[in-house]
């Protein structure tokens, strides 16, 4: 089980050679003759790898022991464990059982929309509210899926999903001409999660597979607790999360979550993943989370909840100081925004490279929305993208605490942010300037009068007729 208390390296590196020592590549005496026998050139590499060469599953299943890794296999099924009560630790208390999947979170959708269209081979429409970031839709497109995409509406300054809307379009298409209903619950400010328990207490009720979105979900204990609760009320058939945005390990990585037994997913995921995988993921979320124990990751989402509203304080007040405000999302408890509408009626080539300023001064993470964005995003055209809604109001800046973000780095962040804005304050006067100086030099000089001309006349000199001399 997930340790209460995180292991010392040297507890984990003891681990990790034992079981690497379990591996055929690393037997003394091993002759190797087949196509694969894990030899590595690079000494480096195989450092890298902790001496675990051979990947996990079979050609025929995923989550199959490999003979020849032994070692691995054992790892991959400890690190399913201790990824399920990592789970079950930040609030997801129906978790049944998941697989850590050696893809992101983008790939593990298709995988999982995959395995719904084996078992039930037929349907093609994916129901999905409007969420503006590509990963998803991809995900739903390339598998020649059609998406019936469900616009949004707007609460105050909350981007919400509608409910009605989402029924409505189920009644219209039919439920026997749906795979699959497919919600996101971590998303972009002021875009707000999805209330997933009446959704999937209709999936139930019109038998329908529900897929859920989790990215980076596992962050907040009300979103954990909001699809344990759709689980026991009504039909969640699979529940994915970034292994890099939740337990802060890199790219590459996906938990496929079941919740209260409802289970044979993960079996057909894994039965139609091609060939082996690499075991990176898998070792670098062992490691991991051996390393921070249970108690280890309830204390950083504990942290990360308490510096959400620091973060949103602190940026409060820089807005207020340049005109603009926070946007009201209490339902986003990771995102938030900041209006952008008195800088970008300024001057808007200035506010819309506002990201790539901070960017530059080594602020990472925000997102210039300007609201008048038109994007084609597998052949289907949006507009204004990035807002998640054609028509949103006014323009903002997105940002989010997120897991592992300290005290320093947001204030830091509203230092720079301030700054920025003020330089962009100042390009926006020295534009309009620069405009106002250049439209009183195109304009012609006015007609003169005629006191101007009498005194024009008054001061030349008298000419004389006939000069000396001539």
């Amino acid at each position: 089980r997930l340790p209460k208390e995180g292991w010392d390296d040297e507890q984990i590196e003891m681990l990790l050679r034992d079981l690497a020592a379990m591996d055929s590549n690393n037997f003394v005496d091993n002759v190797g003759v087949g196509e694969r026998e894990g030899r590595v050139y690079s000494r480096l590499v195989k450092d890298r790898n902790k001496g675990m060469i051979h990947g996990v599953g079979r050609s025929g299943d995923l989550t199959a022991e490999q003979p020849k890794a032994a070692g691995s296999s054992l790892m991959a099924k400890i690190t399913n464990i201790l990824a399920l009560q990592a789970l079950k630790a930040a609030g997801l208390s129906t978790a049944s059982n998941c697989a850590v999947l050696p893809v992101a979170t983008g790939m593990a959708i298709t995988l999982s929309l995959l395995a719904m269209m084996a078992r039930r081979p037929g349907p093609k429409k994916i129901i999905w509210p409007r969420v503006d970031q590509k990963t998803c839709l991809k995900s739903i497109v390339a598998l020649g899926l059609e998406p019936i995409i469900i616009d949004n509406k707007l609460v105050g300054d909350e981007v919400v999903a509608d409910e009605e809307a989402i029924m409505a379009a189920v009644a219209e298409h039919q439920p026997a001409n749906i795979l699959a209903v497919v919600v996101t619950t971590s998303c972009f400010a002021p875009r707000v999660p999805e209330k997933v328990v009446p959704i999937a207490e209709m999936c139930k009720r019109e038998d329908i597979c529900l897929l859920i979105n989790n990215a980076y979900g596992c962050q907040t204990k009300d979103i954990m607790a909001s699809i344990a609760s759709a689980g026991r009320r009504g039909r969640v058939d699979a529940v994915i999360q970034s292994t890099d945005k939740n337990f802060m390990v890199p790219v590459g990585g996906a938990i496929l979550a079941t919740v209260s037994g409802q289970d044979d997913i993960l079996a057909k995921v894994a039965a139609l993943y091609p060939g082996r995988a690499s075991n990176g993921p898998c070792m670098d979320l062992f490691i991991t989370l051996l390393s921070m124990g249970e108690q280890g990751y309830q204390q950083i989402l504990k942290e990360r909840e308490e510096l959400f509203p620091r973060l949103f304080e602190a940026v409060a007040k820089v807005a207020a100081k340049h005109g603009e405000r926070m946007l009201h999302t209490p339902n986003n408890k990771i995102s938030m925004a900041m209006s952008l509408a008195t800088i970008m009626g300024s001057n808007k080539a200035a506010a819309s490279q506002l990201g790539g300023m901070l960017f530059a001064r080594s602020c990472s993470g925000t997102r210039v929305v300007t609201c008048v964005k038109n994007e084609t995003v597998g052949g289907i055209r949006f507009s204004g993208y990035g807002s998640h809604l054609d028509n949103y109001p006014q323009p903002y800046l997105s940002f989010a605490c997120a897991i592992g973000v300290t005290k320093e780095e947001i204030d830091t962040f509203a230092q720079r942010l301030d700054k920025t804005l003020s330089e962009v304050t100042k390009k926006a006067l020295q534009q309009s300037a620069k405009e106002a100086t250049a439209s009183d030099q195109s304009e012609p000089p006015p007609p003169p009068s005629a006191d101007d001309e009498q005194e024009a006349d008054e001061a030349q000199p008298p000419v004389q007729e006939n000069p000396p001399g001539v």
